[in-house]
Formats: C-alpha cells, structure tokens, sequence
C-alpha cells in the first residue's frame, strides 16, 4: 500500500508536526499515529524584529489504515476523553514535541498515553513536565464538572518512577533509622513527594515531612525517636 505524504508549517518543528498529525487525522482516520515517520524541512526562522519570519517545515510519510479496520475496530469516545486527547495534542505541540494520545476510559479515571519519539521532552526533568500537563488536565476536568480523575503517562513512565521512588524512600528510611539523623531526599514534585509519604507512612521507625519551597519543595525522613 502506497503511503501518504503530506507536508505541514508551523511557528515551531513541534506545531508543524501537530498540523500534519491532524491533516492525517482529517484524511484517514483511525491511522496509527506512532507509525508517522517524519522528515524536517526546515527549523524555521523567526527573524529580528518580526522581520524575515520564515514557518518551519516538515513531511510527514504514513501507511494509511485499511478502511474496514476502522470500521469494524473504531470504538466510541466520550467528549471528555475527546477532549483531553485534544488538549494534550496542543500542549504537546506548544512544548515542540509531535506525539500520539490514546485514552484509556475507566470507572474512576481517564487514563492518557502519550507515545512518539519526543517522550523525554514530554517527561521533563523528574517528571516535571508531565506532571504540570496532568495538574492542567486536571484542573480543566474539575471546571467542566468532570467526576473521573485524569492519569497522564508516556511509556509506563508513571510506574517505572514510582518503582524508583520506592527504592529511594526505603533506603533513606534505612539510613535515618540506622543513624538517628534527617535524610533529606532531592527536591521533587508534588505527586513524588506524595509517593514517597505513602510508601513510608506505615513505617513504624520513620516519619516524613516536606520542607522547602516550590519548585525545591523535598521531602526528609524522620527518625521516629527524635520527634
């Protein structure tokens, strides 16, 4: 099967690639985003002063999806899964990275993925930028009178720092019980420091607190004994 090629502008790499995926979306869809291959044209220049802006560029190159796969395979989305994939798209594109959205609908959550090659981007520095666009997402949920929480992952990213989360809290928990001493643990966001607080709230030889400001805000583990 032939691919579809299409070509796309925009203020940034990152817009540009959003106008393609929703090119592609409007022509075929039901496409498998995360088989987009794309190829930069050009960075674009924004020039001095407004003065020689020139749009960046990109190609974008797809298999486009057999038409009774859709059919057959498409499932129904709600206006509020339409909507986050909607807002996650453009955020995406705003950070200048191209990236697929699936969601996931459950009883309690709606549970957003985000895939494509720009997912450090989308990450951020311990989780930063992921967490900010679940905070977003969330907060725009509640204003519209949602009733079901909004997740926010890339890759299984959410349960791989969990993990690691877990393995820094039970260690600093072992070396302030050992020592008799606050371990301090690196700054963190809120979402962490409330994994590492639940992990160790049960721990009868520890307590937790966070300290510090935002965006430094960290979490130390108390020696049960010395409060």
């Amino acid at each position: 099967m032939t691919d579809v090629v299409i070509e796309a502008t925009g203020e940034t790499v990152g817009e540009a690639k959003w106008a393609a995926l929703r090119e592609l979306e409007r022509m075929h869809p039901g496409f498998d985003r995360d088989a987009v291959r794309f190829e930069v044209l050009s960075e674009g220049e924004r020039g001095l002063l407004g003065v020689g802006y020139a749009p960046a560029r990109v190609m974008a190159a797809v298999e486009p999806p057999e038409t009774s796969s859709i059919s057959d395979g498409a499932e129904a989305s709600s206006d509020e899964a339409t909507e986050l994939r909607r807002f996650l798209e453009r955020a995406s594109a705003a950070i200048g990275a191209a990236c697929s959205v699936t969601v996931d609908e459950r009883d309690d959550a709606l549970v957003a993925t985000l895939g494509g090659a720009d997912l450090g981007l989308l990450i951020g520095r311990h989780g930063q930028t992921i967490d900010a666009l679940q905070y977003v997402a969330n907060a725009i949920a509640f204003r519209h009178g949602a009733e079901r929480r909004v997740v926010v992952d890339a890759a299984g990213y959410r349960a791989r720092r969990e993990s690691a989360l877990h393995g820094i809290a039970h260690r600093a928990a072992e070396q302030a019980a050992a020592s008799g001493r606050r371990v301090s643990l690196e700054p963190m966001t809120a979402i962490e420091r409330r994994v590492v607080h639940e992990y160790l709230k049960d721990d009868p030889e520890v307590d937790t607190v966070s300290e510090g400001t935002e965006p430094n805000r960290f979490v130390v583990v108390v020696p049960a004994r010395s409060i």
